[in-house]
């Protein structure tokens, strides 16, 4: 490649999308020799771009982690992604994401060329997500970046954890993974001081630190974490439970359900049954309602949730031309 501000800007693109390129694979693909490969990556440099070098054979480059956010380049795929994310992300369970997101969608849209915000806004009109109410516990952004640092550089954390009954500990743990379920965002880790795989509610959690001693991941005893928060979710006793059995697919049942249920059970007539089970009357209304699009379903579960399900369909049938 002749031009050579072209060339600095593939440079750029390609050290944003690995973490680090062996020096003659990145000359090779740009077509140019080490010696202009260096050149180039100087005058990184000198636009405020943190580039490492490794020296020797086997050596290359990396960007490094500035004072300062660099500019950073999208190909069109991941600007729309981005944008739509964001757009997601103004009605996540995260405190204070809302406004974040929509401040950082603004200038990004600002900046897209008309076929991306085409693109973008048809998305958005087509899509119309379902807001969940903000009276749910929201999690502490700077508390879910930690976490997710501690899971990805596998290194020790240490935190204050509230269990359902009120119990208060402190935590030492190895970070696995993060795993958002509905409203909710869990930990999956490894409890140092009990020995054994844990879930953690990120809203029950506090103070959480890095401990330091960095570790080797250990094997998780489920097929990923989202299975792991799945079947503990299961096991943990709720406040409230019913038996639900509807006319539709064991598939849509199981995936309707997923975080409030046990295994769903096919009977004779081809319907099915299963036991939801939260401790929020509001979070079955809504599983329900959305199973009972497939077909008749029958109840067998407290009054008051019964209540407010003849409530919802009364207020529904009032909006019915």
């Amino acid at each position: 490649m002749s031009d050579p501000t072209a060339r600095v800007l593939q440079l750029l693109s390609m050290l944003q999308t690995h973490r680090f390129w062996p020096g003659a694979e990145l000359a090779d693909r740009l077509e140019v020799s080490p010696r202009t490969l260096r050149r180039d990556v100087d005058r990184l440099r000198e636009l405020g771009y943190l580039v490492d070098a490794t020296p020797g054979v086997a050596g290359g480059y990396r960007l490094a982690a500035g004072n300062h956010l660099p500019p950073l380049l999208l190909d069109d795929e991941e600007a729309v992604a981005i944008a739509v994310d964001l757009r997601a992300a103004a009605d996540a369970p995260v405190e204070g994401i809302d406004h974040t997101s929509l401040r950082a969608l603004a200038k990004l849209e600002q900046v897209l060329p008309d076929r991306l915000r085409r693109q973008v806004r048809a998305l958005h009109t087509a899509v119309t997500p379902l807001r969940w109410s903000r009276r749910g516990p929201l999690v502490d952004p700077e508390a879910l970046a930690l976490l997710s640092q501690a899971c990805r550089d596998h290194e020790q954390v240490q935190f204050e954890y509230s269990r359902r009954d009120g119990e208060q500990s402190r935590r030492l743990v190895e970070p696995h993974q993060l795993v958002s379920a509905g409203r909710r965002w869990y930990l999956v880790a490894f409890d140092l001081r009990r020995e054994d795989w844990r879930t953690f509610r990120l809203d029950r959690l506090s103070d959480p630190r890095l401990a330091g001693p960095r570790f080797a991941p250990r094997q998780l005893p489920a097929a990923d974490a989202a299975a792991f928060v799945e079947a503990s979710l299961g096991a943990v006793p709720t406040r409230y439970q019913v038996d639900v059995t509807v006319a539709a697919p064991r598939e849509v049942v199981a995936e309707s359900a997923r975080y409030l249920a046990g295994e769903v059970q096919v009977l004779a007539d081809g319907r099915c049954r299963v036991r939801l089970g939260a401790d929020s009357l509001e979070w079955l209304t809504a599983t329900i309602a959305g199973l009972a699009v497939d077909g008749e379903i029958e109840l067998d579960g407290p009054e008051e949730l019964a209540t407010m399900l003849v409530e919802l369909s009364a207020r529904l049938g009032a909006l019915a031309p």
